[in-house]
């Protein structure tokens, strides 16, 4: 008999130290990016970013609807008279339970559900439990635990109207930090509903950088604190501040938006190199090596050969300094079976994979890029890399070697030049801007931007000396044409006198 009550006990108790928490939790909660791929895009612009957020923002909604509802299916198969809802952006416990202190008890009012449970002596009422709990991932397991607690105490008849339940802990939850509370948490919240890859690394430490350099950590987390500060710079500086402090507000949920206004910059002038400089400022990582004098750096005995490598491969390539460190296969690239060159850009780069032919072929065998020497030297450096701090170290050098050898134009200079070039060989623009990694909208306003009179003078001259060409050849033609002509008179002469 004592056996079957306590059978029948069971029916109303949800399991023991959680079981279901325990035993289920992994498969519920697995990787909810283990099966997303995003789609590779060329779109490396702001826009191109956005979209990419957007996608991964979907991709975690799905996710988590789907396990909202596999949560409840198994609060219901474990027979928790609780349930979880989501409001906005928070999730509740839904559990009909006795009437809340100061709810009234009688009158009409009252519901058929009611008017049920005083004959048992108690009335009951359905009620939204508002914890605090977030609407997301790790939100959703505590709100499964809160589910199977409140459960217990409903089925021992021992639920209590305590300052948890009644939302005044949950107010207390909600007082304002600072912006240096939160930002101990950012990392936490941030990957809670992103892939954790080198380019969100990368891009959240950007993020944390911006942060700290410009906002006092010891200020409240408020809009006119952050309004204040961003209002304060102008032009780049400013939204850059608006697009970051952004991400930060949504992450944290606090509750409003900034009322700022993005400044319209125009960028500088910036000369790009045309080809000569380009050759001629290979050869200066050389002459800096052979005038170095006294140096104590072993590391720069050697390293000189693997800088002026990577300057001739952005020259060649066009690429993103980058897509030369994040994993590169090197491997690839010196297989004999790579006929036309190309170099393979890793898919956790900011576009994803593409495989990219080199705009200057013949400066493959000019700046020697098949030399193994200073591969070498890259493999080891990349092997080191244990984070996306690294990287980020090693993009900075490339910029410290062009001033130390007295290049007189930026690294990304290179990158301009080949959509520069591809427009003046006449390559199809849609196929330049592939080969980038951007799209046709950016390759356009980049060759536009910096294409100065010089390149235009190059462009007309081309067209001009294309049609001077074409009217040359239609000449020669025609002069063919009447030769042909005049011989085939010959011909007709010569047999009419043979008939003679």
């Amino acid at each position: 008999m004592s056996g079957q009550n306590q059978n029948q006990g069971n029916c109303d108790r949800p399991p023991s130290t959680h079981e279901y928490a325990n035993a289920d939790s992994t498969d519920l909660f697995a990787d909810m990016f283990a099966d997303f791929e995003l789609q590779n895009t060329t779109d490396g612009s702001y826009r191109g970013t956005m979209a990419k957020v957007k996608a991964t923002e979907l991709q975690y909604q799905a996710v988590f609807e789907q396990k909202l509802v596999e949560a409840n299916t198994n609060l219901k198969r474990d027979r928790v008279r609780v349930s979880i809802k989501q409001t906005g952006n928070s999730l509740q416990l839904r559990a009909t339970l006795p009437l809340k202190p100061g709810d009234a008890s009688g009158g009409h009012s009252r519901s058929v559900s009611q008017r049920s449970h005083r004959s048992l002596g108690k009335e009951k009422k359905q009620y939204d439990l508002s914890l605090g709990i977030p609407a997301n991932l790790e939100g959703l397991k505590t709100a499964i635990e809160e589910s199977y607690e409140l459960g217990k105490l409903i089925a021992r008849h021992t639920f209590q109207w305590d300052e948890k339940y009644l939302g005044i802990k949950s107010r207390e939850k909600q007082e304002i930090k600072t912006i240096g509370e939160l930002l101990d948490i950012f990392e936490e919240k941030y990957y809670q509903t992103r892939q954790q890859t080198i380019t969100s690394q990368n891009t959240f430490a950007n993020y944390i950088s911006v942060i700290k350099r410009n906002f006092p950590l010891t200020h409240l987390a408020t809009k006119n604190n952050f309004e204040e500060i961003i209002n304060s710079f102008q032009g780049n500086k400013k939204n850059e501040l608006i697009a970051v402090t952004s991400v930060f507000i949504k992450t944290f949920q606090l509750g409003f938006t900034l009322d700022v206004t993005r400044d319209n910059v125009t960028p500088t002038h910036r000369e790009i190199p045309d080809d000569d400089k380009i050759i001629s400022s290979f050869h200066l990582f050389e002459k800096f090596a052979l005038n170095r004098k006294n140096t104590n750096i072993s590391d720069e005995i050697d390293t000189w050969e693997m800088w002026r490598w990577v300057y001739g491969m952005l020259a060649t390539f066009g690429l993103r300094p980058r897509e030369l460190f994040v994993q590169p296969d090197i491997n690839w690239w010196m297989s004999p079976q790579n006929i036309d060159h190309t170099w393979k850009v890793n898919k956790n780069t900011k576009t994803g994979y593409r495989e990219v032919i080199p705009f200057v072929p013949e400066w493959i065998e000019l700046f020697d890029l098949h030399n193994p020497k200073p591969l070498n030297i890259l493999e080891k450096k990349v092997t080191k890399i244990a984070s996306v701090q690294n990287i980020n170290w090693m993009r900075r050098d490339i910029s410290r070697w062009f001033r130390k050898v007295g290049i007189e134009f930026q690294p990304y200079d290179l990158r301009h030049a080949c959509a520069i070039r591809a427009h003046l060989q006449g390559i199809p623009i849609k196929a330049a801007a592939d080969n980038l990694g951007h799209t046709v909208d950016e390759h356009t306003k980049t060759y536009q931007r910096w294409f100065g009179i010089e390149n235009r003078k190059k462009a007309f001259g081309e067209v001009i000396s294309q049609k001077s060409l074409i009217e040359l050849q239609k000449s020669e033609i025609s002069a063919l044409r009447m030769e042909n002509e005049r011989l085939k008179l010959e011909v007709e002469k010569f047999k009419l006198s043979e008939n003679v």
